[in-house]
Parts: C-alpha cells; sequence; structure tokens
C-alpha cells in the first residue's frame, strides 16, 4: 500500500461513490498559477499536491507585471504582507515615437485603485515564486514535489489516476478526484484533455535582455515603448533594481545573429547600458503567440494559465488571467468537493474565463499593433492619429482590463440576461471596526460575503442566513464615513473610504452577494430582495 502523501491530516478522501483517493487535487505544474491554485485550494482544507517536471524553479525573471485584482488575489494567497518586497509600482507607462515624442501615457499612481492594491507593479518573478513557495510550505495539507514529471491520466470517472514514476512518490500511480493542469504552453495534459486550439496566427521574436546596473539608476519614464519602425523596442522595470529590454526581430534578421551577446550589448548601448555600469543577466530569444484551448474541462482534468491560453506581452496581462483562472476555479473546485454544488458548476469556469482571456488576447495584439508597427508609412499614420489625441489614454485605448462576467455563475434577469452590477468585479477599500482599520478582506474575510446598506439581520430570514453559514459566508453591514468605529457590531463596518456605499447608490442597490473571487453574484434593493438573491444562489448550486 502506497504511503499516505499527507501523513497526520485527517482521511476523509473518499468520493461520492466511496473511492478513496491519496489527493483531492493533483496540480501539474508549479509556476505562480499552479502554486496559487495549490495555495487557496489548501487553505480551504483539501489535500493537494502539487508536482512540476522541472527540478528547480526557473531562476530567472519571465514575467514582470501584475495588476491590482491580481495583487487581491494573492493577499487571498497569504501573500498580502509581502506584496511590496515582491515588486514595486509601475508608476508610468508611455508610448513613444522613433522622435521620441509621446504618443501614449498611463499613469499607474502608486495608491489603491480598485482592487484596493495600486494598479499596476513590476515585480521580479523569482521572488514572487519564493514566496508562494514559502506560503506552500506552511500549510500541512499543501505538498509540492519538483523533478518528477507526470507520464499519464486516466479519468476513471469519479476519480484521476496519475503517474508520477519519480522516485519521490514512490512510482506507483496515485488518485486524485480531479487533475489541474497549469503546466505551460507544451501542457501535458491539455495535450490528454484533448480539444483544439484557436490560435489567431499573431506571433513575434524578440530579444530579451534582462540588467542589474551595478549602481541604483532611476529611468524616465520607468516603462517605456519605443514605437520605432527601424527597430520596436520595450524598456520596463523588473522589481529588485532589475531592467528589461526586449527587441523586436526584424523581418529577414537572423535569430542567432540577434542573440548574440555582442549585439544585445550593441543594442543596450543607446540607453547607457554596458559591461561597465550593468550585469547581462539573461539575454534570450523568445516568442509569444496568440491563441487559446478551445476546452478547459473534461471529465476530471481542468486547464488553467499557460495551459489553457497564450497572449502576447503588451498588455501585461498573460499571468494576470493565470491568476484569475486560479481565483475563479479554487472556490468553485471547494464547493464540488465539499458536496455543496454538483460538478456541473465547473462548466461555469470556461464561461466565465474565456470571454474574458479572448478580450485580453485581442486587446494584446491591437496594443502589438500600435507597438510593432514597421512600416514606416504607417508608422507616421499612426504617430499623427495618437498625436491628435493629445496622449489621452481613454481616448486611444479606453481602459477595458475590468470586463464583467456576463455569462456562468452569475444572477440573470427573466430574459436571461445578466443585469448590473451582476458580474462585475466588486472595488475594495479600508474599513473600520473596533480597532481594526485594514482593507475590507482582512477585517471582514473572504468567501461569500453579503455586503449590505440595511441591517441584513433584520431582512434576511432563518433560512437564508443558515445557507449563507453553510457555505461559510458572511454578512456585513457597511456604515458610513465617520461614523465611530468603536459603535460597530461584529457584523459591520464603517465605510472609511466611502468605496462601498456609492457602489451601492450607484446601482440603486441595498446589498449586493460578492463571490470569493470578489465578483458580483447579483444585487438586491431592499430586504426581501436580498432573501430573494441569496435563495437564487441556493437554486443554482443544488441545482
Amino acid at each position: 500500500m502506497r504511503p499516505a502523501l499527507f501523513p497526520g491530516t485527517p482521511d476523509d478522501a473518499a468520493t461520492p461513490s466511496g473511492t478513496r483517493t491519496d489527493a483531492d487535487v493533483v496540480i501539474v505544474g508549479c509556476g505562480p498559477v499552479g502554486l496559487t491554485a495549490a495555495v487557496l485550494l489548501a487553505q480551504y482544507g483539501w489535500r493537494v499536491l502539487a508536482v512540476d517536471r522541472y527540478r528547480d524553479p526557473y531562476p530567472f525573471p519571465r514575467v514582470v507585471h501584475f495588476d491590482g485584482e491580481t495583487s487581491r488575489v494573492f493577499a487571498a494567497a497569504g501573500l498580502g504582507d509581502a506584496l511590496p518586497e515582491i515588486g514595486d509600482s509601475a508608476e508610468e507607462y508611455e508610448f513613444r515615437n522613433a522622435e521620441g515624442r509621446t504618443l501614449l501615457r498611463y499613469d499607474a499612481p502608486d495608491i489603491p485603485a480598485e482592487s484596493g492594491w495600486p494598479r499596476s507593479t513590476m515585480i521580479h518573478q523569482p521572488t514572487l515564486e519564493a514566496t508562494l513557495t514559502a506560503r506552500a510550505a506552511r500549510l500541512e495539507t499543501l505538498r509540492v514535489v519538483r523533478g518528477d514529471p507526470v507520464t499519464g491520466l486516466v479519468d476513471r470517472g469519479d476519480h484521476v489516476q496519475v503517474t508520477v514514476p519519480g522516485p519521490e512518490l514512490g512510482g506507483a500511480p496515485l488518485t486524485a478526484r480531479w487533475v489541474i493542469g497549469c503546466d505551460g504552453a507544451n501542457s501535458f495534459v491539455r495535450d490528454h484533455l484533448g480539444g483544439g486550439v484557436t490560435d489567431l496566427g499573431y506571433a513575434g521574436d524578440w530579444l530579451l535582455c534582462d540588467v542589474v546596473p551595478k549602481e541604483p539608476r532611476k529611468f524616465t519614464p520607468k516603462n517605456l515603448q519605443i514605437c520605432d519602425p527601424a527597430r520596436p523596442t520595450t524598456a520596463v522595470a523588473g522589481g529588485h533594481g532589475h531592467r528589461r529590454w526586449e527587441f523586436m526581430r526584424m523581418p529577414g534578421e537572423d535569430p542567432q545573429a540577434l542573440a548574440d551577446i555582442d549585439n544585445a550589448w550593441r543594442l543596450l548601448a543607446p540607453f547607457d547600458i554596458d559591461p561597465a555600469n550593468a550585469d547581462l543577466v539573461r539575454h534570450m530569444m523568445y516568442t509569444f503567440r496568440a491563441r487559446w484551448a478551445d476546452t478547459w474541462r473534461r471529465g476530471r482534468l481542468l486547464l488553467a494559465g499557460d495551459a489553457a491560453h497564450l497572449m502576447p506581452p503588451f498588455a501585461g496581462q498573460g499571468m494576470c488571467s493565470g491568476i484569475r483562472d486560479a481565483a475563479n476555479l479554487a472556490w468553485k473546485l471547494d464547493l464540488v468537493l465539499a458536496g455543496r454544488a454538483p460538478d456541473a458548476v465547473l462548466d461555469t469556469y470556461q464561461s466565465e474565463r474565456l470571454p474574458h482571456v479572448q478580450h485580453m488576447i485581442k486587446l494584446s495584439v491591437a496594443m502589438g499593433d500600435v507597438i510593432a508597427q514597421t512600416d514606416p508609412e504607417q508608422a507616421a499614420a499612426r504617430d499623427a492619429v495618437m498625436l491628435a489625441k493629445d496622449a489621452d489614454p481613454d481616448a486611444l485605448m479606453p481602459r477595458m482590463f475590468f470586463n464583467p462576467i456576463d455569462a456562468g455563475l452569475v444572477r440573470t434577469g427573466p430574459d436571461g440576461t445578466v443585469a448590473a452590477p451582476a458580474g462585475a468585479l466588486v472595488p475594495q477599500g479600508w474599513v473600520a471596526r473596533g480597532h481594526a482599520v485594514d482593507r475590507f478582506d482582512e477585517v471582514v474575510g473572504r468567501g461569500f460575503v453579503l455586503l449590505t446598506s440595511i441591517d441584513p439581520y433584520t431582512a434576511l430570514g432563518a433560512e437564508e442566513a443558515a445557507f449563507l453559514k453553510h457555505l461559510g459566508g458572511r454578512v456585513v453591514r457597511v456604515l458610513p464615513c465617520g461614523t465611530s468605529p468603536a459603535l460597530v457590531g461584529p457584523h459591520a463596518v464603517v465605510d472609511t473610504d466611502d468605496v462601498y456605499l456609492p457602489f451601492l447608490a450607484e446601482t440603486g442597490q441595498a446589498g449586493v452577494l460578492v463571490r470569493p473571487d470578489f465578483y458580483a453574484y447579483g444585487a438586491a434593493a431592499d430586504g426581501p430582495g436580498l432573501n430573494e438573491l441569496v435563495r437564487d444562489l441556493r437554486d443554482r448550486l443544488t441545482g
């Protein structure tokens, strides 16, 4: 008999049909998306085995950015206190033409934005992965195994047989209730799961150069796209004193010649970067693509992150999209594992996430078309249009990073459409209760939250309140800014940032039911409506 993978933890992993498994979830791939999904699931108490074919994490940075929503998910995974050490504010992001004129400028101040965290953070990926690994090590129901590739998957209907032949797991097949493939662009799980891939045919080769100046330097702007048809170039912060340059391979240019180290130094020289004042820690060619898997779930196999989608880097949303996948999938899988919802709930994972991913990929392609224009005449026409807009990002490229969910596990009206604020990302502000003054998630806690401007326990019926408690949900009344926190009871908070009451007032609602991934399930205008809202969720989850 195989030794227990999680000694000392309760052996409660029987499937509904009575089959006992070695793990509740096996996650294939231990990059940021895989580890985040593993941590979120283990925090619910599920036994999670995360395996990776490589012995050590990749030592060099790849991702250099994440957004405020991603920060909020990382905080939910227990990384909140460490986020300032992982990266720093993006500050500003400019597009300039070959003559150095500003075509477009985004400002990203280091202040909390929609999700209660800075809108944009530039990061050092190895530090992020080390922080996630350290967090994983503190969870007794999470085991991370590196250097053992998964070589076989067999879906047995009520469990999955997983073959990991490496010595640490004993070589014999193990069993899991679910498997999530977070194993990247060349995903073994995706190949096994089957289904087609939609490829937009948009790809490009770029020389990536990661640099560490030998003395601290300030670069202005901090993040820059040089839209020069002679050589489109990216120059951005990389967290922890790192700096990233990316140079587009021009038509007909030999990739090996472009990637030669002497050529890399030649391309860096105009930026006052040379061997005397900087270390070139990595230079390599990489190819981006724009595509997504057509099937994200088959039976007990699921995909997330790069295994499910790839996008150009220009919008900085590749990893962010994968972290959204993890956040969306973890709470739904928790409901299914706990028997609180049928596994059909997991079909809403793709229906919610794929439209958002498709939008992000197309947005990234559109930004790439602006940045990587190599025809001088078309570049001049682009410059004229953008300069006429006076570098206003909303006029040139409206902010569309926070698209609402318009299908899936959200409340719909009689006509089947989703009415705002259902499907919207609910903002996060600072609140106060007693001596506690912090972000809402830290004061109230996470999971389902019924957020109201009225007394919910006067309005909410006993059955509805019991159902929310069954889900591990919370009921919270928001009181106006200026209310003394000392007078606030255990089921209320003071809206010190004046975020929540305006959010409710804008749509004429008295309350909103927030999902564990911070998106609104639905809203209600009064007490009877709140009861109806909770019953609607109950009916959706119990079938």
